[in-house]
């Protein structure tokens, strides 16, 4: 400011225009060059855990439950599907709960079924609605009979409310080996409420014969520590697909649609494969990668529905989940996802969807914002404030192993990538921002790497943000 009295008149209006046009960019902010990590770990042998390792034990007592998981009920938080086998007979299909440990006032009563793939019979299989809860209340659940019963409890979501804050964890591709086990120990230790799984469960499909089931039995009590008490919503990835000529097993998705129900009708979807559901500030969209979805097809008509019900006033947060990324700069699995940008990006774009996470690609990648359709003549993608956040999360640890090989040069649109195993987490704060992590496993620990802020598109683009930030504008105009 003294060397301000020495500037002639020009001089003194372009240091104000400096001045000013600093504010303007500290306001609506700036990208920064995107960053491929240089981290290389040493990672544990890509191999499944052996089936006789405690991670698999089978639970003591005749026809014991196993393989215990809890998913969504309904629409809006208020119920969940709790899943379990028994091994020896169908037993007792009948959950009984409360809001004490012990002490169990209410009883549901579910279904039971078993199957065959090839020449592997199933356990028998129970799906039990729990419905009518109390938002926010920690539940009790007891299943089975005498000495072999076995207790759990999960916590319902806080009450549809734009300002409800909430924490999910993100895993995709997950497998059963060493580095599994790593980032499902991990995601455990983050406090989350609840998994979003972008597919690719057990990965059994890897296996011939009787041993595809087996491996679908195993991953499911590899879970159970976290699945039986937080619920998980599922997605399938290609990994579910299962399409054995060789065995006779051509219908897609058996294994998983008989294990891991979903709460498809509640959202009016004529398929459990993709479907929708409200928790907390959240509108979940889980769409599938591998069933038909170009234009007129169920799942085209579904979505088309689903977006004009989503209300930004209730559930500011829009998150849709899928299999195969859209945009991916890793060479396995380049353009894959092209076919759905093509049909579904301009009702991402004009419906303001918040973030997009898939899988399938076995790395990290997180995205700008950025969009195809405004390309001036080019094919690339370019910024697009309108467009979600595309994060890949396809590095849950499974056999196949990582996806080491990025493009190069990085594309500008891409912000942060690194081949490693790991799982993410958003922490929805309120209707204006959450907090994003994805914490790599390095060497068995979990280490906080890529991180930032991420502001919501419907209110984060509000009159009364606008407003503030004039307001911030010409409170620095006044002090200059």
């Amino acid at each position: 400011m003294i060397m301000s009295g020495k500037l002639g008149k020009s001089e003194s209006m372009l240091v104000q225009l400096l001045f000013l046009s600093s504010v303007l960019l500290i306001c609506v902010g700036s990208a920064n060059a995107g960053e491929t990590s240089g981290f290389t770990r040493n990672e544990w042998p890509s191999i499944d855990i052996p089936l006789d390792n405690e991670v698999f034990a089978v639970p003591k007592g005749y026809n014991a439950p196993q393989q215990v998981h809890i998913t969504q009920g309904d629409y809006d938080g208020k119920a969940v599907i709790i899943s379990w086998v028994t091994p020896d007979e169908p037993g007792s299909n009948k959950v009984q709960y409360g809001l004490s440990e012990g002490k169990y006032d209410f009883t549901a009563e579910g279904t039971v079924q078993n199957y065959t793939f090839y020449d592997y019979k199933s356990g028998y299989i129970h799906q039990c609605l729990v419905d009518g809860l109390q938002y926010d209340t920690k539940y009790y659940y007891e299943i089975g009979n005498g000495d072999s019963s076995r207790k759990f409890w999960f916590q319902t979501p806080p009450k549809i409310d734009p300002d409800a804050s909430y924490k999910f964890g993100i895993i995709g591709d997950l497998g059963q080996t060493y580095n599994s086990l790593s980032t499902l120990e991990h995601s455990m230790q983050t406090g989350t409420q609840a998994i979003l799984f972008v597919g690719d469960l057990s990965y059994a499909d890897r296996y011939e014969n009787h041993d595809v089931g087996v491996r679908w039995d195993s991953w499911g009590r590899f879970v159970e520590r976290s699945a039986a008490y937080q619920p998980w919503i599922w997605s399938a990835g290609n990994h579910e697909i299962e399409y054995f000529p060789q065995m006779r097993e051509v219908i897609p998705f058996r294994n998983y649609l008989h294990r891991y129900p979903t709460p498809y009708p509640a959202s009016e979807s004529s398929s459990p494969l993709w479907y929708a559901v409200r928790r907390a500030s959240a509108h979940i969209i889980v769409l599938s990668s591998y069933s038909p979805f170009v234009k007129y097809t169920p799942q085209w008509k579904w979505l088309r529905q689903e977006l004009k019900k989503v209300d930004r006033q209730k559930t500011p947060w829009l998150i849709v989940l899928m299999h195969a990324p859209i945009y991916n700069s890793n060479e396995a699995h380049f353009f894959e996802g092209e076919s759905m940008r093509v049909v579904y990006e301009s009702w991402f774009c004009q419906y303001k969807v918040d973030v997009i996470f898939a899988g399938h690609v076995h790395a990290y990648e997180r995205s700008y914002r950025i969009s195809s359709l405004r390309q001036n003549g080019s094919s690339y993608p370019v910024p697009d404030k309108s467009a979600p956040v595309y994060i890949t999360v396809g590095d849950g640890g499974n056999q196949e192993g990582l996806a080491k090989k990025f493009r190069d040069p990085q594309p500008d649109y891409s912000a942060f990538r690194e081949a490693s195993y790991g799982h993410s987490t958003l922490e929805v704060k309120n209707k204006t921002h959450a907090i994003y992590h994805w914490n790599r496993n390095d060497d068995g620990k979990r280490v906080q790497t890529d991180t930032f802020v991420l502001h919501n598109q419907y209110w984060g683009n509000s009159r009364r943000r606008r407003k503030l930030k004039k307001n911030v504008i010409h409170y620095a105009i006044a002090n200059f």
